[in-house]
């Protein structure tokens, strides 16, 4: 097995040396340092709001920490080493302060080079739990609150690679743990002669008998009822348990688990589940489904399985099970007044189920409050429509429309009512006593960005009252709610310039009292100038991007070198396609993707620019693609040109993932840029037919549209310089390393300036220090070989005689 690693790793770093077509510059100082920039730390503040916890974020790894053995099976990412998920970002530290004015204190007790994740608070808010990641295993810890001392639980090891590993029972003295079935032994070897386990194929589906084996080895898991001080008792039978969790009063468990047949072409989501509520003593009470194999669902939006789904607790209920069912057969075409039910089924749980609604719109979410008040939110992909619902269990009224709108029109969004966790640990409506009002927390769209906000809504009358809502030059974001009584909130707030940090928030005087004190860490661009940009391109549809120049740039330096980084969007209408988006006072921050590393060298950055692809009287927005991408290209480089900031003859293009193939078919049809980046690109929509950024059609019944998606078709056109940056080990569905390196191939023979790298150890995102650092040095290399060396403007335009505002 590690011998197949082997000589995966070496076959992709194959083919990444022979596409090294320059020599790479060594990365600027001001980039590398930025790069280097530990992350800021993460914070999770109690339940009660009593505690605030903050967790320093382990700096980027190197590849080294990385290059662990990984199995893809049945769409899993699985390190058999530890029996957990292969990419995780961990904490490193913990520290606890209890609010507003109490002492920081240092949690005492923590392992030995500690990888921190899956951290949760008890339900009473005195106890926190969290995984710890050994070379060799998973471990769970217990942190107590009141004395910031951490302990092990020990002789347990966690099965992780369904994520959550475990959850707390009500009680807060009690764990629910999906643990490592004792004496399995060793991992299974295929017999000699039989096929070698397929489990390297990018989306890892079983596809020979021995992958069967291996994800049957390494998905088992036993629950266990763990008790804080340290007893533990099995729960039912061994089993590939996806799912345990406690009811609200913490008498029964909820468990789902996968079964045979297993699936050669479809992932773990799809194989047959058993659905069942034990006791705690392990004894199954109900068995509530048995849900066959998943094999003939057209992959096609708002497609569900005929029968039960989306089991779980009802969170306000002591011990309520519900789920949904199809009244359509599953399938949106076929004509149908109702689209779902939800049923709900109370312990004992031996009578007849009850029917809580019936909904004219596919099911997504349900925010349980009282026996009065819960919010259901339905959705129809083909429209784009979301309605949210009130339903009064105790009366049985039928559902009130509560909000119905678009789901792309950002302005009229209303927000996502407000929940905290009860006494019990569940996430349940926040409401007054007489449970009328609810509290809605909001992206608060707008013309001049993102403005998030605190409504106060009366369910019944549905009239609203705003609380707050964020001011420039901050952009300000609700956490929680402290004291609905005196409107109090806990809020999280950064600007362009000041990292971000939380505060207790009095909505009525605005006083503001500092929860956390973090520094900038990125000192170099706090005088970075930063500017949401809303325009129109030449069939009046809106759209936008992020401007960011240079700390010290100067309006009579004139226009810059720029990197346009572009933001695919679907929409079925112009007016869907404008609302400005994000906000102009948010912190910059520095990931691997970010383009904004290049203002440290002098370059204009137009980040996100909005490239929506419209229906506009066609089935589809891709039925009129090429065309509508040029345009907003054209459009966004027109804005930039009119502010006097962007050099229209050195203009780069950069798209990553979906973004990259928008990207190669902006490329293939104008003669806009100078240079272009592909990183973890997406050419061949053909490939994945039905994951088209939320398009409805397949390639199969409409070829032409499909064929007009696919840079392949136009590769002959591409003439400018193109870098492509892929993750040496990528197993996102297409985006893997055989079709990019198809497409870079087609390029090469045909005499286009390409190069090709694979960082080492890199992913869909590239996580490792050392992969980061090529990533960028590469593509630091491109734009100073084929954009900054490139003549300028004026000078373009007495010596060239392409015209580069003109497509083709």
């Amino acid at each position: 097995m590690n011998q197949r690693f082997l000589l995966l790793a070496l076959s992709l770093l194959s083919v990444a040396s022979q596409a090294q077509d320059l020599p790479t510059q060594s990365l600027p100082k001001a980039i590398a340092t930025l790069a280097e920039i530990s992350p800021v730390p993460q914070v999770s503040i109690s339940h009660d709001g009593a505690w605030r916890l903050v967790m320093d974020v382990q700096e980027l790894p190197t590849a080294a920490d990385m290059q662990q053995p990984e199995l893809r099976l049945a769409g899993l990412r699985i390190n058999p080493r530890t029996n957990g998920p292969s990419r995780v970002s961990y904490a490193t530290a913990l520290r606890l302060k209890h609010l507003p004015n109490g002492k920081e204190l240092l949690v005492q007790g923590l392992p030995a080079k500690p990888r921190i994740s899956e951290v949760t608070w008890s339900p009473d808010n005195t106890k926190i739990a969290f995984t710890h990641t050994k070379n060799n295993h998973i471990e769970l810890w217990i942190v107590d609150v009141e004395s910031a001392s951490a302990r092990l639980a020990p002789n347990l090891f966690l099965n992780g690679i369904f994520g959550s590993s475990y959850e707390w029972v009500s009680d807060s003295k009690t764990l629910l743990v999906r643990a490592i079935v004792g004496g399995r032994g060793e991992p299974p070897v295929p017999p000699a002669g039989s096929a070698a386990p397929a489990a390297s194929t990018p989306q890892g589906l079983l596809k020979t008998p021995a992958d069967e084996l291996l994800f049957n080895y390494y998905a088992l898991a036993q629950v266990v009822k763990l008790s804080i001080d340290g007893r533990m008792q099995p729960m039912g039978s061994p089993g590939i348990i996806q799912q345990a969790s406690p009811s609200p009063n913490g008498q029964f468990a909820l468990i789902k688990t996968r079964h045979r047949p297993f699936s050669t072409t479809l992932p773990v989501s799809s194989f047959p589940v058993r659905v069942e509520i034990l006791n705690m003593e392990g004894l199954v009470v109900k068995e509530l489904a048995e849900i066959p194999l998943i094999t003939s669902l057209p992959a096609t939006p708002d497609v569900v399985t005929s029968g039960q789904r989306s089991h779980n607790w009802r969170e306000d209920a002591p011990a309520t099970v519900y789920w949904v069912e199809a009244q359509d057969g599953g399938n949106p075409k076929t004509a149908s007044p109702i689209r779902d039910k939800i049923f709900g089924l109370a312990s004992p749980f031996d009578g007849k189920p009850l029917e809580l609604a019936s909904l004219p719109l596919r099911f997504a979410n349900i925010y349980w409050g009282t026996d009065n008040l819960a919010i259901v939110q339905g959705h129809r992909s083909s429209d784009r429509r979301q309605t949210m619902w009130t339903l009064d269990l105790a009366t049985k009224t039928s559902l009130a429309v509560l909000f119905d709108r678009l789901t792309e029109d950002t302005y009229a969004d209303p927000g996502t009512p407000y929940v905290k966790h009860n006494e019990q640990g569940r996430p349940v409506l926040v409401t007054d006593a007489k449970g009328d009002i609810v509290y809605m927390f909001g992206k608060g769209a707008s013309p001049h960005g993102d403005r998030p906000f605190v409504d106060e809504l009366n369910v019944r009358t549905k009239k609203s009252v705003r609380w707050w809502r964020s001011e420039a030059p901050f952009y300000e974001v609700p956490v929680a709610i402290f004291d609905p009584s005196r409107r109090q909130l806990i809020t999280r707030r950064e600007s362009v310039t000041e990292v971000p940090n939380y505060f207790l928030r009095e909505a009525r005087s605005g006083r503001l009292t500092p929860l956390t004190t973090f520094t900038n860490p990125y000192a170099s661009l706090s005088n970075l100038k930063k500017q949401v940009l809303t325009y129109k391109r030449t069939d009046s549809v809106e759209l936008t991007a992020t401007l960011y120049l240079p700390a010290t740039y100067k309006k009579e330096d004139g226009p810059l070198p720029t990197l346009l980084d572009v933001n695919p969007v679907v929409a079925k209408a112009k007016k869907e396609a404008g609302p400005v988006k994000n906000s102009p006072y948010k912190f910059v921050r520095m990931g691997w993707g970010s383009p904004v590393f290049w203002t440290t060298q002098g370059y204009a950055v137009l980040q996100g620019a909005s490239m929506p692809m419209l229906a506009d009287g066609v089935q589809e927005p891709t039925e009129a693609y090429t065309a509508q991408l040029v345009a907003s290209a054209k459009a966004a480089i027109k804005e930039g040109q009119r502010l006097g900031a962007v050099d229209t003859a050195r203009v780069a293009i950069v798209g990553h993932s979906y973004g990259a193939g928008i990207a190669a078919n902006v490329l293939a049809h104008s003669n806009l840029f100078r240079a272009g980046i592909m990183r973890t690109d997406r050419y061949d929509q053909a490939l994945a037919p039905f994951d088209s950024q939320g398009e409805e059609i397949s390639s199969q019944p409409a070829p032409d549209t499909y064929k007009a998606l696919l840079p392949f078709t136009s590769a002959a056109e591409i003439k400018t310089p193109l870098l492509f940056v892929n993750g040496e080990v990528d197993s996102q569905a297409g985006t893997g390393t055989a079709e990019v390196e198809r497409f870079y191939n087609v390029l090469k023979g045909q005499g286009s300036v390409v190069q090709y790298v694979a960082p080492l150890a890199g992913s869909n995102g590239y996580a490792t220090r050392e992969a980061t650092m090529q990533a960028l040095r590469e593509m630091n290399t491109w734009l100073e070989t084929h954009l900054t060396s490139t003549p300028t403007t004026s000078q373009a335009s007495s010596s060239s005689t392409t015209d580069q505002s003109v497509a083709k």
